[in-house]
């Protein structure tokens, strides 16, 4: 799985892949897909949502530029698999997840294999967590049809934001605070769940 990102991805980030190798993905996928677990591909995790191919994790990681000091917002817990490589990578990793079965077994699991430094909150995460922000890194790992503004504002300058953008096939998009604005540029086209709560009603 890992040559497999570093070869077809390009991810080239030591950091990423060493923590790519040593989270147990089979321990964040229902027990009938242990056996594609450590697969490329997404994978149903039920009530509606999927647990991101590992390369989609790994290219968002990389993204980000993490330092073992970084603060990181992440939208989407879903299993924790994404939150748990995100805790090899940051000082501290603060995740939403808006359903709450989910988040309730992502936070079980992830106490569970020793993800000591990952909060999990269960709630909408269009408004992001402004109690502990700016961010260094937000990431969101489903799409929302525009980029929310609480997102921006909460991270924090020179802070980088991975988030997929639009319906159907959404853009990938990685966001540069600067003092004067946001940098942005895309960087892959790809299927990703939508974002649901307050941002569907927009």
């Amino acid at each position: 799985m890992v040559a497999e990102i570093e070869q077809v991805a390009g991810v080239r980030s030591s950091r990423v892949l060493d923590a790519m190798r040593t989270v147990p993905r089979h321990e964040f996928v229902p027990q009938a897909a242990r056996d594609r677990a450590y697969k490329n591909i997404a994978l149903d995790i039920g009530h509606g949502a999927t647990i991101s191919p590992p390369y989609i994790v790994a290219i968002m990681a990389e993204q980000a530029r993490l330092t073992p000091e970084s603060s990181v917002l992440e939208i989407g817990t879903g299993s924790g698999y994404g939150a748990a490589v995100l805790a090899r990578l940051a000082r501290k990793v603060y995740t939403i997840e808006i359903v709450e079965e989910l988040g309730k077994a992502a936070r079980e699991r992830l106490k569970r294999l020793g993800a000591d430094n990952v909060e999990v909150k269960i709630g909408d995460g269009y408004r992001g967590w402004p109690e502990h922000a700016p961010f260094d890194a937000i990431l969101v790992t489903a799409a929302p049809p525009e980029i929310p503004q609480a997102l921006k504002d909460q991270l924090k300058v020179g802070g980088r934001m991975v988030i997929p953008v639009g319906e159907r096939y959404p853009r990938l998009r990685v966001l540069t605070k600067t003092k004067d604005g946001f940098s942005e540029r895309e960087i892959l086209q790809e299927r990703f769940d939508p974002m649901t709560g307050e941002v569907a009603d927009k």
